[in-house]
């Protein structure tokens, strides 16, 4: 058979509590049960638990974390002087802390379900603006004002619409964490609410002050340039103050992703103020007529979507201090984290696109199949 080795031999074992050698505990061969090796725990008083401070002056992770605020992953500490970006942002109470162009609260599978819920609404509206714009063009005559800045409503949605379509096509990558940003969905929106404005101005007008059709239309020049002027000149102060970044969820370029500023006077208060300003011309017209009705009721349409854009982009900036707070301050793994509500942002970008769709209602008759015969 197999000899033991003599190295392997039981006699060269250390005696169990031989103060001479480590790790062994104390010899007690008469005991006849081995007490367990670890105490069975206690828990203390809840007030003790708080004061426990372990050798250093840190707390343990498991009763405390720090709750230092500092930038952490996902989110971007910006260390370099030339971004332009430093030293004018500030992310959950950390200076120069960027958000990153993939939105950081929602799950994978919530970012997948994004892009295919704004890609949808975003088709659809391109079909509704387009099919609009191109029976405006073959039959100009057709739409007179206080009617015609129905058909402008709808081509500002028509480029709205594409720039969702670009950042399908292109990538999320591509688009919103690209450098070189581009002002196109910011435009053609802030111009959509202005001549919705316009819009309730001629209805008003039609309606309430019994304005002909060519007396409100001897004031077209006025219209587009207030419609193309304040935008324009929106884009440039943002421009000029380095506002443009791209949206962590949506994945295109817009304005106020990283600074809540931005977000409340350029994006939030023009909004508020279009709202505000067509609600007084739609509330000031008594008698209607048929055609008043149905511009009427475009109109008022609006208002309900407007209204709802404006509702979710006050609960992002009320709470996104405290979600971004949140992410730099508190410990991992912590359940009672605030996050964003999910639904509200997807509605929110349905509501972008929804008035879009329903500019291809005006077109919907007899006529239209005439005019592209």
């Amino acid at each position: 058979g197999f000899a033991w080795p003599e190295r392997m031999s039981c006699d060269s074992l250390p005696v169990l509590g031989d103060t001479e050698v480590l790790c062994m505990g104390y010899n007690r061969t008469e005991a006849t049960t081995l007490p367990p090796f670890f105490g069975k725990p206690t828990h203390p008083a809840k007030d003790v638990a708080k004061n426990l401070t372990p050798l250093g002056g840190q707390r343990p992770s498991g009763l405390d974390c720090g709750r230092t605020c500092k930038c952490k992953a996902p989110l971007i500490p910006i260390s370099k002087e030339s971004h332009p970006l430093y030293n004018r942002i500030r992310t959950g109470q950390v200076p120069n802390c960027a958000i990153p162009c993939y939105q950081p609260y929602f799950t994978q599978d919530e970012k997948t379900f994004a892009t295919f819920w704004i890609g949808l609404w975003s088709i659809l509206c391109f079909l509704s603006t387009s099919t609009t714009v191109a029976t405006f063009l073959i039959d100009m005559e057709r739409f007179k004002y206080p009617e015609r800045p129905i058909i402008f409503l709808s081509a500002c949605y028509l480029f709205v619409s594409l720039g969702y379509i670009v950042r399908l096509v292109a990538g999320h990558a591509n688009v919103a964490c690209n450098p070189e940003h581009h002002l196109l969905l910011f435009f053609v929106g802030m111009a959509s609410s202005i001549w919705w404005v316009i819009l309730s101005l001629t209805w008003f007008l039609a309606a309430g002050m019994k304005w002909g059709n060519e007396a409100i239309a001897s004031y077209a020049q006025y219209f587009h340039l207030a419609a193309w002027l304040i935008p324009s000149a929106k884009s440039i102060a943002v421009l000029a103050l380095s506002s443009v970044d791209g949206d962590p969820v949506a994945g295109v370029c817009y304005v106020g992703n990283q600074s809540l500023e931005n977000l409340r006077g350029f994006v939030l208060a023009p909004l508020v103020v279009y709202l505000f300003t067509g609600s007084l011309f739609l509330l000031a017209t008594d008698k209607l007529e048929k055609l008043m009705i149905r511009i009427g009721i475009f109109t008022v349409l609006y208002t309900v979507p407007a209204t709802i854009v404006i509702a979710c982009y006050i609960y992002e900036q009320h709470n996104r201090e405290a979600w971004e707070r949140a992410q730099n301050c508190s410990c991992p793994g912590d359940p009672h984290r605030p996050k964003p509500d999910y639904a509200i942002f997807m509605l929110k970008y349905f509501m972008c696109l929804v008035v879009g769709i329903t500019s291809g209602v005006w077109i919907w008759s007899g006529k239209t199949l005439e005019s592209w015969r």
